[in-house]
Order: C-alpha cells, then structure tokens, then sequence
C-alpha cells in the first residue's frame, strides 16, 4: 500500500525523469535488427528441450477511430477486409510457429491484444480460436490465464458470452475518463452505460476477472473531475485497476498532435490527481500492485505478489513466470528462453515472410549473463518492492554488493531520502519509494547511458 501521507510532491518532483517501463529487460530500442530468424529458431530449440509451458500473445492491430493518446501500434481502418486479409496470414503464423514447438506443451498464458481484438467479426474470432486449439495444446479446465482487451463499444452482451465461451477467462477494457469533455478531446466517446452493460455481460457470462483502464493527464482533467470519475469506477468494482500516467510525446506518436497542448493539466494538477487516485482506492480496498496497477487482495496478482511470484512481461503484470511467449502478429513481441524476438512492425513485410514460408522476425536479442542477472534483479524490484541480495548471490554466483558496487552506491542517494532501505542482506523499497520503483529499478539498468535513451520513455510519474 502506498499511504498518502507518504505522497511526498518534492521528492516525486526530484525523481520524476523519464525511464523505461521494465516490461522487459533489456527493454526493447536495444534490440538488434541482426538477431534473425536462425536465432530465432536456435532458441526455440532450447525451449523445446526445458519443456516450460507457453504463454501465447496474439496482436490484432485494427480500430475503427482513433484514440488521440494512444501509443500503441495500430491501423485505424473501417475497412473489415483488412481484418480478413491479415488473419490469413495469422492463421499461417500459428501454423508456422507451431511446426517448430513440441507437440503437448500446455498454454497456460493466452492475451489477445491489440488495437482492437473485438474489430474482428464473431466468425473470424470462432475460427481464429479453431486453429488456435488445432495448434497448440490450450487447456480446457479453465485454469489458464486467457485475456481478452476489448473496446466496449464494439461487442454487444451476446458477442462477451460468445468470447467466454470461446474460452477467454478475463477481460479489460479502457474507460480513460468518464468526463465527456475529455472523452470528447481524446476522441473517445464512450458513455458511462456502454461501460455499465460491458461489465454486467461479463459478469453474467462468467469472467474470473474484469480490468479497467484510467489514464491521469488527459486534456480537461481536473481533480475533482477525476474524482468523479474514480468514486463511479470503483461503484463498478472491477478486480483491477490500471491508471496510467498520459505521455504527451507527439514527436513519437502522431495522433497525439490531434491534442492540443494548453488543454493539458499542469504537472502540479497531475501529481493531485495521482494522489487522489491512491487515496480513494487504497480506501475502497485495493492494493497497490506497482506501475500504476491495482487490484482486489484477492485477486490472482495480489496472492501472487504476496507469495513472491510475481512476474511481469510484454502484457504488464503476470502470474506466469515459468511460460516461454510466442508473438503471434505484426509488431509482436516473443521471449522464448534467454531472447526476445519482435516481428515486422508494419503489415507488408510481415504478410510476405509468411506468404514465403519464413517466421516474419524482424529483430531481437539475446540475453548475456549481465543481462540475466540484471533482468532478475529488476523483475524482483518491480514486482516484490525489496531484493533477497544473498538468494540473487548464490543463484548467479556474484558477490552482490561487489559486483553492483557503483549500483549500491546510487542507491545511498535513494535511502538517504527514504525511497529504500538496506536490512539484513536485503534492499527494501519503502513506500514514498514504490511510486517511483521505476526510478529504484533504473538504477541497475546498465544501457540507460546509450543515446538510444533518450526521448523514447515516458516520465516515472
């Protein structure tokens, strides 16, 4: 929990500097256009032999209109061939991808993410599930993380019962704000109802878990205006919250230049907001999971948290840490044993590969020792908020404070200002400091200092 007496704006305002978002480390602008399809195919040969489940990522980039703040790769079309044209290459990147995998290894993980996964019609969802199961070996207990991102707007209450029973088990969907001007200055018209009725069918169908998304920082915003919003969200009582911070980066994201700059919230306005946020959910009962992420205690993230298993990957928070991921997609990205992998961002050159039989990777990295063990102690951080330095010692074979002597350094800095600290051979993060974990796990990011930093991460806070 993050206490808002803790909610200190001077000390946020003094670490409030760009950084990764720790999805992955190394995280992706350090991945390298020569890592190849034989790299590719090497590591999912050693994959083969460990046997580690999978966990399935499945891109479906349309939306019918435009989101002003969104940063995700995307087409935005209304034109539904598009879809058909681009799920027959989808269909050939599950057969693909499938000849190379053992036979038998169970999904555990499925996310259908996009874009706009419900743009597609019910009977290409029906079939696109088809050679899913033809393919690979999902489970048919219900026991397995299968998630779905929906846009509520687009799939009425018989298309959710149609995706529950298709075997999707949890479900998010953006709500932003439910401010009409906002809505409206983002291009996001959504209507608090349409919402209501998503959840409701969701509810009735079944779902293990219901998300929603809020976004801070949005034209219009205010405090008491975000209030409102957050008391009506919470009367919803989803399992989790997602409440990001809006990065204004239009030099990366052009639709973001649909929004004009002055109708944004001060910085002052934004850290109010964020603290009225942890205020009223921490009071409704949630727990602060980490990077803007909340969720019921008994929720899967929350037991996992407080078991220590936590994981987090290319989805956000996971309860998964043991699955291989395959990308499935245009712009999808794999971590299949110590490599990442991302396929062709734009639709031409990945629906060619697969048209010539090839894997459509387009870059990617494989993991060095350092990177291993750096990746771990991050992952620990960002998920767990301390670090077992002994346990990460004997697993890696390193003298922790010798081999992260300028890194230990760095954080003195930290505790000295009660972000962390340092207790029987473990690094804790306090409170003040599990907003700004982003800041504690750049610490030990050893590619930060390349140019390829700089204006390509949003701010901590």
């Amino acid at each position: 929990m993050v206490p808002s007496s803790l909610f200190d704006t001077d000390l946020i305002g003094k670490y409030d500097v760009a950084g990764p978002r720790y999805t992955s480390y190394p995280t992706a602008p350090w991945f390298r256009p020569d890592f190849g399809v034989d790299d590719y195919l090497q590591a999912v040969a050693r994959s083969n032999e460990a046997g580690r489940p999978l966990s399935l990522y499945v891109h479906i980039p349309f939306c019918d209109t435009v989101c002003f703040y969104c940063a995700c790769n995307k087409v935005i079309t209304r034109n539904r061939a598009r879809a058909t044209r681009y799920l027959e290459s989808l269909h050939r990147e599950i057969e693909l991808q499938a000849e190379r995998l053992v036979p038998g290894r169970m999904v555990d993980q499925l996310h259908f993410g996009g874009g706009t996964p419900t743009f597609i019609s019910d009977g290409e969802m029906a079939a696109l599930w088809d050679k899913l199961r033809q393919h690979f070996e999902l489970r048919d207990d219900d026991r397995g993380e299968y998630a779905i991102e929906i846009d509520p707007r687009s799939v009425d209450r018989e298309g959710i019962e149609r995706l529950r029973n298709h075997g999707f088990n949890r479900l998010s969907m953006g709500v932003q704000d439910f401010n009409p001007a906002v809505q409206i200055a983002v291009n996001r018209i959504q209507p608090r109802s349409v919402t209501i009725d998503a959840i409701k069918a969701a509810r009735q169908a079944g779902f293990h878990s219901i998300s929603l998304d809020l976004i801070y920082g949005l034209p219009f915003q205010s405090v008491d205006g975000f209030s409102r919003t957050l008391d009506e969200v919470i009367e919803l009582q989803p399992d989790r919250l997602s409440v990001f911070n809006y990065a204004h980066m239009p030099h990366l994201f052009k639709t973001q230049r649909q929004i004009d700059p002055a109708t944004l919230p001060s910085p002052a306005v934004k850290l109010a907001i964020l603290e009225r946020v942890i205020d009223r959910l921490t009071e409704a009962g949630y727990v602060y999971i980490g990077m803007d992420h909340f969720a019921r205690p008994d929720d899967d993230l929350a037991l996992a948290q407080r078991r220590g298993d936590l994981y987090r990957n290319f989805q956000g928070y996971s309860t998964h840490a043991g699955c291989d991921v395959i990308g499935l997609g245009a712009t999808a990205i794999g971590m299949v044993d110590d490599t990442y992998s991302q396929n062709h961002k734009d639709l031409e050159s990945w629906a060619n590969a697969l048209a010539a039989g090839q894997l459509p990777v387009a870059r990617g990295l494989r993991l060095d020792a350092d990177d291993r063990l750096r990746r771990k102690v991050i992952t620990r951080l960002i998920c767990d908020f301390e670090l077992d330095k002994n346990a990460i010692g004997e697993e890696f074979g390193i003298d922790f404070d010798e081999y992260f002597f300028t890194e230990m350094e760095a954080l003195e800095a930290l505790a000295a200002d009660g972000l962390v600290q340092f207790e029987r051979g473990r690094i804790r993060v306090l409170p003040a400091g599990r907003l700004l974990i982003r800041h504690v796990c750049m610490v030990f990011d050893r590619y930060l200092s390349d140019d390829r930093s700089s204006n390509r991460f949003s701010r901590v806070i």
